[in-house]
């Protein structure tokens, strides 16, 4: 099955390190951010892509000629400045009748297999992965009289579910598809008409979204001589749904 990536935009949040080099080619562990996600993929058997971009559009089209031979990949100019709902439907006549979609910056050890079971077991066009919405802070809980009983740092709020990223789609989704911008529009517009539904992970999910991130994630990787993968590349996990 196709994936198809949204690496087009610019990354502001992660300036002035994306000023030169686009987010999707930040380094993690001493490869692009991008490679780390297709790799993903590709260790569970979907190793056609089709990448949307758009901003140092060169440099993704240069990045693709060094990725292994065995992978299909295709660059699409989705526009300089589109947004992602836009990119997605620059790429609508060369996805498949059903299609992975994701983020160029979100690792996730999500189990692919069980995704598109998810995916084929519903009446819906689209899939979204969700995870438990990751806390900034500490949080501290608190007993009878006010007593502290226990400090967890930035756990993750299992009452509360987010993007993830991580979607399967099916061609007719783009009947339904309204607006540029695919979190503030096409998905809540999805959901207006039950074509959207939720597949719950609870492994591993992080998202670079500034160099801080990806300094973090440096740190899970494979150091040098260590034979363990980074913890997106592990067993998938089979998640509730």
């Amino acid at each position: 099955m196709q994936t198809l990536i949204l690496c087009g935009g610019e990354g502001t949040r992660a300036h002035p390190h994306t000023l030169e080099v686009p987010k999707p080619l930040l380094e993690v562990g001493g490869q692009p951010v991008l490679r780390h996600v297709m790799e993903i993929y590709a260790s569970q058997g979907h190793a056609e892509f089709l990448l949307a971009a758009g901003f140092k559009l060169d440099l993704i089209n240069r990045f693709a000629t060094e990725l292994p031979s065995s992978w299909e990949v295709r660059v699409v100019d989705s526009g300089r400045d589109a947004n992602t709902a836009e990119r997605v439907w620059a790429c609508r006549d060369l996805v498949d009748d059903t299609f992975f979609l994701t983020y160029a910056d979100g690792l996730a050890d999500v189990d692919l297999a069980v995704l598109e079971h998810f995916h084929r077991s519903h009446p819906g066009s689209a899939s979204v992965t969700v995870v438990p919405l990751p806390s900034p802070y500490g949080t501290v809980d608190i007993g009878v009289e006010g007593r502290v009983e226990r400090f967890r740092e930035k756990p993750s709020l299992l009452d509360h579910w987010v993007n993830g990223g991580f979607f399967l789609m099916d061609q007719d989704v783009f009947d339904h598809w309204s607006g540029a911008d695919l979190e503030r529009e096409v998905l809540p517009a999805l959901a207006a008409v039950d074509q959207l539904f939720a597949y719950r992970h609870t492994g591993f999910w992080r998202s670079m979204d500034t160099y801080k991130d990806a300094v973090e994630l440096s740190a899970l990787c494979p150091g040098p001589g260590e034979a363990r993968p980074p913890p997106w590349i592990r067993s998938p996990t089979a998640a509730s749904s």
